[in-house]
């Protein structure tokens, strides 16, 4: 039992370490890539921290499996240089015994994977869209550039203006061209103001101390306007109500007899398997001698992790296309993996025998 606890601790502290290095990495990848899509008016700057987490708690499905297997291929690798698991082989406590204490938590694991995987992450998913489309939903004035044309609503409406104070919402010599039942309204201005709104709410713009012109295409009524406040309403945009497989509940998808839902059903579900495979594989990995290289098992071990990364990917596209039934769907990747893992642990015990 005590030999289990030394195994486990050292192993659980590196997990640990290098998932606060993988979410450090990612937020700061994540926080470069939605910080310029703020400066460039695609979000606003308000929600960039929301988006991070949300785009963290998606990543750590991933992060996690990947963290544990690298711990234990690090923990195990060190044991053997440290001739530590010479000792621990000389008292009894050999590979298989690791092997035990490593599957218990690789369990643990598993199970919190289970349910970011089941159920986090496609509520996070969800999230995220509907922030974003609120976010497209609401003009932005930050979105405006003085002196610049700015196309809204699909090019509906042609915005100019050449000032624009951010702060008050006041836009300066404003000229604004739109479609007004088949005919071209242009409406030039002093000032226009643009009044915050919440989700759902007729937006507008307040011009003040201007003219509008409605154009007849046919030129025949043409009409002319001098104001000195002008409401022009702009139409809400259409809600966006696109299915997201991405963001629906796992129950859902279960029920689905689509290919791409039966894809993404099955990555759902398969990501505790591959946990626990992972952490399997590692074990025979990490072998290595007092005088081998440190590096030699993280080379090979990431390259297990790549390939079989790669396959997964690939084999969900091609479920997801309808090349690869729904079975063995993507089941029959994590077969090779632990036929790796069969054979890398029974020749070895087999060859002791037979010697």
């Amino acid at each position: 039992m005590l030999l289990n606890r030394y195994i486990t601790a050292e192993i659980i502290k590196p997990m640990f370490l290098g998932m606060a290095l993988l979410i450090i990495v990612f937020t700061g990848y994540s926080l470069g890539v939605k910080l310029t899509q703020a400066a460039e008016g695609e979000v606003p700057l308000s929600i960039v921290a929301r988006l991070i987490g949300l785009n963290s708690i998606i990543a750590m499905e991933v992060l996690l499996p990947t963290a544990l297997y690298l711990s234990i291929i690090a923990t195990l690798s060190r044991l053997y240089r440290d001739s530590e698991m010479i000792a621990m082989q000389a008292t009894g406590f050999g590979e298989f015994r690791i092997i035990r204490s490593i599957t218990l938590l690789s369990l643990l694991v598993a199970v919190v994977v289970g349910i970011i995987s089941l159920y986090a992450r496609p509520w996070a998913y969800r999230e995220s869209y509907q922030i974003e489309a609120e976010a497209r939903a609401e003009f932005d004035i930050r979105r405006i550039e003085p002196g610049r044309f700015t196309e809204l609503q699909g090019s509906k409406y042609v915005l100019f203006a050449r000032g624009v104070d951010q702060e008050h919402g006041r836009l300066k010599e404003v000229f604004l061209q739109s479609d007004k039942d088949g005919k071209i309204q242009v409406t030039w201005a002093r000032e226009a103001l643009l009044p915050p709104v919440s989700v759902g709410e007729q937006r507008s713009f307040v011009f003040h101390d201007g003219y509008s012109y409605v154009l007849d295409q046919q030129g025949s009524q043409d009409t002319t306007l001098k104001f000195g406040e002008l409401v022009v309403p702009i139409p809400d945009v259409t809600k966006d109500v696109s299915y997201r497989r991405k963001a629906e509940p796992t129950a859902s998808l279960a029920e689905s007899r689509a290919a791409k839902d039966i894809a993404e059903y099955q990555w759902r579900t398969s990501t505790p398997l591959a946990t626990l495979v992972l952490a399997l594989v590692a074990v025979p990995l990490s072998r290595s001698s007092p005088r081998q290289s440190r590096y030699y098992s993280f080379v090979v071990a990431i390259l297990v992790y790549v390939g079989l990364f790669i396959l997964t990917s690939a084999a969900r596209s091609w479920v997801a296309d309808g090349r690869i039934p729904a079975f063995p769907g993507l089941w029959w990747v994590y077969a090779l993996p632990l036929l790796l893992f069969v054979a890398l642990t029974g020749l070895p015990a087999l060859k002791r025998r037979m010697g």
